[in-house]
């Protein structure tokens, strides 16, 4: 019976009708990194899984993150700072490594599944539900190269809130219509990435530390953010949204229902807006990877049970558990008011959640690999 909490019977069911759906306009997509892909897809051999693939892309830049946690652990070490020694060059080699082949291992998987004939929906749900772990470690993972010199932060926080809330409206936006339409600066980003890293190794992280047009680059950079999401990612979805209900192809919920799957990730930007403030030890500053690996899993579980529902087209979760319980931490946090318990708290919170999180995504996928007679990490059909 606890178990049916991660997925239930009826989600179980809705998954046997679900027909994949996916919008992909992008010029660099369409004319660049699909045809790349093709080509990269044929290097696989028809034996490897495509999930295989998907994990192994993830594993990449779960090494990444440690790494850098170990060489940066508070984002200082991209400054002038001598008590904060820059992080290796090979590190940087290792990061482009990284972020390129987890890319290309992620527009590879589908392509392979199409090719061995392996599509299913727990590949699907296995891959968006990894990319809703992956979004954080992009920006997190990022962030070292400019380091609080360049990034102060509050632009940090902002960065990691504003790109997985882009990432939420995607699915938010599918929830209403069935269709995934992929964000332009999706692939755009994960490229820019890959050139930031090699840049980096190349030239050193003193290079960004410049002025384009009279402006620096965190400028840009921000620019380039806001743009990408206010003026583009927002109004698209509030538009594709809007015509879905128009054209009678969406799933026509009321006004409440179809917003159901914003509460969960604002209520926690208010949780986590408010500990920043209130905070006895100032954690987005003293303990920052603390606190953003905790927005990173409560944003990836309500994500992931969000595109849960809306494959298996069952309602959405009001209020995700991982929510309330980090709501609970802040209120123990404010009581307190110590820096000391402060700190336990907060760590205590984001193994806790980690751990519950991967619980929650092997138990998932096992049941649906169960519920398919599919192996997770095989092409070949389970024999019972």
């Amino acid at each position: 019976e606890v178990l049916k909490m991660y997925i239930t019977d009826s989600e179980l069911r809705g998954f046997d009708s679900y027909k994949y759906s996916c919008k992909d306009t992008s010029p660099l997509s369409v004319y660049v990194m699909h045809p790349f892909w093709n080509q990269a897809v044929k290097v696989f051999p028809r034996w490897v899984a495509p999930n295989l693939m998907t994990f192994a892309g993830f594993v990449l830049l779960i090494c990444q993150y440690i790494l850098l946690w170990y060489y940066d652990p508070t984002y200082k070490a991209s400054t002038d700072d001598p008590n904060f020694p820059n992080i290796p060059t090979w590190v940087w080699w290792v990061s482009f490594f990284a972020q390129f082949f987890s890319h290309t291992l992620d527009g590879c998987d589908g392509k392979q599944a199409r090719r061995t004939g392996t599509s299913s929906p727990l590949g699907e749900l296995f891959d968006h539900g990894i990319d809703s772990w992956c979004v954080s470690l992009f920006t997190l993972n990022i962030l070292s190269v400019f380091g609080r010199k360049l990034a102060p932060i509050e632009l940090m926080y902002s960065v990691q809130c504003i790109t997985l809330m882009a990432f939420a409206l995607s699915h938010w936006e599918k929830y209403n219509t069935g269709i995934l339409f992929l964000p332009w600066a999706y692939d755009l980003s994960q490229v820019l990435m890959a050139l930031v890293y090699l840049i980096t190794a190349i030239a050193g992280v003193d290079i960004w530390d410049q002025n384009i047009l009279g402006f620096p680059i965190n400028f840009w950079f921000k620019c380039i953010l806001y743009v990408a999401s206010f003026a583009f990612a927002l109004p698209m979805s509030l538009y594709n949204i809007y015509m879905a209900y128009k054209n009678g192809t969406g799933k026509n919920l009321s006004l409440y229902e179809s917003c159901v799957p914003l509460f969960s990730p604002i209520l926690s930007l208010i949780i986590f807006t408010t500990w920043k403030i209130v905070s006895p030890s100032n954690i987005i500053y003293t303990n920052p990877r603390i606190f953003m690996l905790i927005i990173s899993v409560v944003f990836s579980n309500f994500l992931c049970r969000l595109i849960v529902s809306q494959m298996s087209n069952t309602r959405c979760q009001v209020i995700n558990a991982f929510v309330v319980i980090t709501g609970a931490c802040l209120a123990a946090t404010i009581f307190f008011n110590d820096p000391t318990i402060e700190s336990h708290i907060s760590i205590a919170l984001a193994l806790i959640l980690t751990l519950a999180h991967v619980h929650y995504g092997i138990v998932v996928v096992n049941k649906l690999a169960d519920h398919f007679g599919i192996k997770v990490f095989s092409i070949k059909q389970r024999s019972d």
